[in-house]
């Protein structure tokens, strides 16, 4: 299956793609361009809280695929995304403790379409990711989930932390992955439960991971003092996984 990333260019155009209710994940506006269309495009995109960058005219040029893009291109999602609410039906359905994966700031499209293949596989019942700061569903990632895309729903949300504590209220405990924390095999990972994974060079936020209930380090035994991001993530979903089966 091919997936193609979506590039709309053209005041109309984008307007229609905002109107119509297709997903955007960026707004690219020639910076200084104020007029009436334009501020009537700005309008559309803040009512779904999609990202706004303001960029000179070689960046929309580059961006554009037509080349004919009026001071605006939108960037549209390869894949629709989900709810919260969505990715928690989907474990009521299937009868089962919540287990979602929680991106902090993921910005590598191999690594999310990684990621959300080992989700699948694992069993997770979805995966949560910003909408700033991280890759969205781009056709790399969908390429790289090797299909996991069309079955493991993904949501995108404002704030991380703020989503944690909607999902504590619902019985749900987090362990977030860092180099300081307890040794994943001495911590008690059934139930419902997320796993945060944070940006490859700078970890799991300070803010993000004071909501979290336990800190889970993977035992090391070479030279270098890192996994990668997707890496990490499969290695603490397949104790989680261990341990649910148990």
């Amino acid at each position: 299956m091919r997936y193609k990333e979506f590039i709309i260019d053209g005041r109309n155009a984008v307007l229609e793609a905002f109107r119509s209710g297709k997903t955007i994940d960026k707004l690219f506006v020639l910076d200084g361009c104020q007029d009436g269309p334009v501020r009537t495009i700005i309008r559309e995109a803040k009512k779904t809280d999609t990202i706004i960058n303001f960029v000179d005219k070689e960046r929309l040029d580059r961006l554009s695929d037509s080349g004919h893009h009026q001071g605006v291109v939108a960037q549209a999602a390869a894949y629709e995304y989900a709810e919260v609410e969505d990715i928690l039906e989907n474990a009521r359905q299937r009868g089962e403790d919540p287990f979602i994966f929680i991106l902090d700031e993921i910005e590598d499209p191999h690594n999310l379409g990684a990621i959300i293949r080992t989700a699948n596989l694992a069993g997770a019942h979805g995966v949560i990711i910003p909408k700033r700061r991280a890759v969205g569903l781009t056709a790399t990632v969908a390429k790289t989930s090797a299909g996991a895309i069309n079955y493991t729903p993904v949501a995108k949300v404002t704030n991380i932390g703020r989503t944690i504590d909607e999902l504590k209220k619902s019985g749900m405990w987090f362990v977030c992955a860092d180099m300081g924390g307890d040794t994943m095999y001495n911590l008690n990972l059934k139930g419902s439960i997320g796993l945060v994974i944070g940006n490859e060079g700078s970890g799991v936020s300070r803010l993000v991971k004071e909501k979290c209930d336990y800190i889970a380090s993977i035992p090391m035994k070479g030279d270098i003092d890192s996994l990668n991001a997707s890496v990490a993530a499969g290695v603490l979903a397949y104790e989680i996984v261990r341990q649910r089966m148990m």
